[in-house]
């Protein structure tokens, strides 16, 4: 958790700037550049994109710095939500992509005039960035920036336009925007990104968790409930207390006579649906 240290308020006609970033070191890098800028001041930062939305609404910075590959929720999660907030229609902050994204999402940047930075970030293209952002802000074009920002979130989702702003179909875009592709695990000092499609399956060893891929097995400390709360229920399903299986993966589904059920993988790995488990029984046999 980042330690928010006390800031002074910065004059008005200074910008109000807020990085977000799961990388320390990331972070860090870009203060130590934008302290050198005159007129802008760091108000907050932010590690990942919750904190991100709960700092936006606080601190109502004028520029987000913003990493688009993060765990949870992501850079594009966070602009997903950001322009289904009938509070920032008129307010919404500048936003600044920082990528490291392929030759395709830069593209689509590019093509909708959105302002990206490329790790690593080059101290002349901080600059302009800035500079445009100043620009944009006094000349009060916000609305014009979150209309590309729908039209970018268009062209990288293969989303319509109009189903980016229908409110009945918002929360359920969002949820499948901001699932993210790879979970991220500490294995020893080593930080692992493991796509999900990838996971057979997961099982509880103590404090640690076993992650089983089709290559090998990663011991990794976390809880069963926080790669509930980040997986893709399209994926991984937690079946027993114990255990997470890839339902992709489920080859046959065999009733027990206490009313529990054995899963077979297609590994030939057998595990048991447990009967506190039997509402995933449904989804399971789709």
């Amino acid at each position: 958790m980042i330690e928010q240290a006390p800031r002074q308020t910065p004059p008005r006609d200074q910008l109000r700037l807020m990085l977000v970033d799961d990388e320390p070191l990331a972070r860090q890098g870009l203060r130590i550049r934008l302290a050198q800028l005159n007129g802008v001041s760091v108000v907050c930062e932010a590690e990942n994109g919750r904190q991100a939305l709960e700092r936006i609404a606080t601190h109502k910075p004028d520029v987000v710095l913003m990493d688009i590959q993060m765990p949870g929720i992501d850079g594009l999660g966070v602009v997903k939500a950001l322009c289904a907030d009938p509070r920032l229609l008129n307010n919404l902050p500048y936003i600044i992509f920082v990528t490291a994204f392929d030759e395709y999402a830069v593209k689509a940047f590019a093509a909708e005039a959105l302002d990206y930075l490329l790790k690593p970030v080059d101290e002349e293209r901080l600059l302009e960035a800035i500079e445009r952002a100043r620009k944009m802000l006094k000349q009060r074009h916000r609305a014009e920036q979150q209309q590309q920002l729908r039209q970018l979130l268009a062209r990288l989702t293969g989303q319509r336009e109009s189903e980016l702003a229908n409110p009945e179909q918002q929360a359920e875009q969002l949820a499948k925007l901001t699932r993210p592709r790879k979970l991220v695990f500490k294995d020893g000092h080593t930080i692992l990104r493991i796509a999900q499609e990838d996971i057979r399956w997961i099982e509880a060893a103590g404090d640690y968790m076993c992650v089983q891929t089709a290559e090998e097995t990663h011991v990794v400390r976390t809880t069963m409930k926080k790669i509930e709360t980040e997986a893709d229920p399209a994926v991984l399903q937690r079946v027993h207390r114990s255990t997470i299986v890839n339902i992709q993966r489920i080859k046959s589904l065999e009733p027990h006579s206490n009313g529990e059920y054995f899963l077979t993988l297609d590994t030939g790995k057998q595990v048991k649906l447990s009967r506190h488990y039997r509402d995933k029984l449904e989804q399971l046999q789709q």
